[in-house]
């Protein structure tokens, strides 16, 4: 008996995406010190608090936690030694999971940008730069307010955070 083919259904988008750099007048050592200062590891509990449906932590958590928190960082300046030009670049994975469920309870495609990405290297002067793309402007696709409300509201967040390291 022949198998039925099956095809994958691809659906093609293009959305447009705001692009934020924030240069700092500072040493890039100086910005990755006050940016690791200030924005704490991320409490692995907390997800298990989550997956196991912990109301009272979560609320804690929303209450007492940080706005944001680094879920990880990669050294991506180490990864150009393979062209003998090392750098001073990492990238941070910035977010919190609270935050990210109250979107992706919504629109669980949200997933794909949930912790944000961030990127802080050093220029030719040996400032700090830190680069991202603004969330609202990639979460406003899913054409869900409740979405895109967070969105907004992790614009703000994340600019002030990285703005005050960039200081």
């Amino acid at each position: 008996m022949a198998q039925a083919i099956t095809q994958a259904a691809v659906t093609p988008r293009t959305i447009a995406v705001e692009h934020i750099r924030i240069s700092s007048e500072r040493p890039f050592a100086e910005v990755r010190r006050k940016l690791e200062d200030t924005v704490p590891k991320l409490d692995t509990g907390i997800a298990e608090a989550l997956s196991t449906g912990d109301q009272k932590r979560a609320k804690d958590y929303e209450e007492n936690g940080p706005k944001l928190s680094i879920f990880g960082e990669r050294d991506h300046g180490a990864l150009l030694q393979i062209s003998g030009s090392r750098r001073n670049a990492l990238q941070y994975d910035i977010g919190n999971p609270l935050t990210a469920s109250t979107m992706t309870r919504h629109q669980l495609a949200a997933a794909l940008y949930a912790p944000l990405r961030v990127v802080l290297f050093e220029d030719e002067q040996g400032r700090g730069v830190f680069e991202y793309d603004k969330p609202s402007s990639f979460f406003g696709q899913y054409g869900d307010e409740r979405v895109t409300e967070v969105g907004r509201y992790l614009d703000a967040t994340l600019e002030t955070v990285l703005r005050n390291a960039a200081e």
